[in-house]
């Protein structure tokens, strides 16, 4: 099976490191710009060129949209904070594309197939991280209209 995998340092570092120490050949690094923060196996990549100069999360999330596009499902470990984990998520589901998410605070996987899944996983999440999707990812308003795939799309400031 062929891993895609992102260059951030936290879990994208941890899970290359994985990979890594087990001698895993069939992975792909997805990097934003002309450099990887992290390729610990040698790994070849795959650069998203990046339209925006500014190394914000929209800068990030282009190489994440990217990845989304090329994946055939997903796995992430979420926190239920970050914002990153969940726009991944999207990306993913919006493609019809299902999505195991290891859920840390629970130590459990659940396994989303569509917004509905994803609704029920949030409803686990703080109010002040909901309220915080709704107003960063605009959650509320595209969850209620089912939005297009583009909607979630981040969009420069």
């Amino acid at each position: 099976m062929k891993v895609l995998i992102g260059d951030a340092n936290g879990t994208d570092k941890a899970m290359q490191q994985h990979f890594a120490a087990k001698d895993y050949k069939n992975v792909v690094v997805y990097c934003t710009g002309g450099h990887c923060r992290n390729n610990l196996g040698n790994w070849p990549t795959r650069h998203i060129s990046a339209e925006r100069g500014r190394k914000d999360f929209a800068y990030y999330a282009m190489k994440d949209q990217e990845m989304a596009k090329d994946a055939s499902c997903g796995f992430m470990i979420w926190d239920g904070k970050s914002k990153g984990t969940l726009n991944n998520v999207l990306n993913l589901l919006l493609q019809q594309k299902k999505v195991v998410v290891y859920f840390s605070p629970d130590k459990a996987c659940r396994t989303l197939r569509s917004l509905d899944d994803l609704q029920k996983l949030l409803s686990k999440c703080s109010s002040v991280d909901r309220r915080k999707f709704e107003r960063e990812l605009s959650l509320g308003l595209s969850m209620n209209e089912k939005a297009s795939p583009d909607f979630f799309a981040v969009r420069p400031d």
